[in-house]
């Protein structure tokens, strides 16, 4: 893949990818849209409305590697449901390291859309992926 045509977002599948990862997380306006999709790892591109949240979640199989590019979110995390006992403000350039197993939500409590990069291992979510608003992701 040549470079010069690395300029729109979309999922470039299992091809070679180089990037800047900060102007294309703050280029993304949906919800969620797959940026690279291969057999073991994934990185998908998030933008969070003004308080508003990814959701409680937790995945079974996988681990996930999130990157705050830009705005504030609470991060919680905890091994229970109802108990999500580490919490963080945190800002851009904050990274949250989440094990396979842990439930955890993030909310942006900033002013501005919270912009960021998730990195799952093995990919969570089908090739080409794009949720414009969290409600599509929830369909989904």
């Amino acid at each position: 893949m040549r470079e010069e045509h690395i300029n729109k977002i979309t999922d470039y599948g299992d091809d070679p990818l180089i990037v800047d990862i900060d102007c294309f997380a703050k280029k993304n306006t949906n919800f969620r849209t797959a940026l690279w999709t291969g057999d073991c790892l994934q990185v998908t591109l998030m933008s969070i409305a003004v308080g508003c949240d990814i959701g409680i979640e937790k995945h079974d199989n996988l681990d996930q590697f999130i990157c705050i590019e830009s705005g504030y979110a609470l991060v919680k995390m905890g091994k229970e449901k109802d108990n999500l006992c580490l919490c963080k403000n945190v800002n851009e350039n904050f990274a949250v390291i989440i094990p396979k197993c842990t439930w955890h939500n993030i909310i942006n409590i900033g002013n501005t859309p919270l912009k960021l990069f998730s990195v799952y291992a093995p990919p969570n979510h089908k090739f080409g992926t794009v949720h414009k608003t969290k409600c599509d992701a929830e369909e989904d």
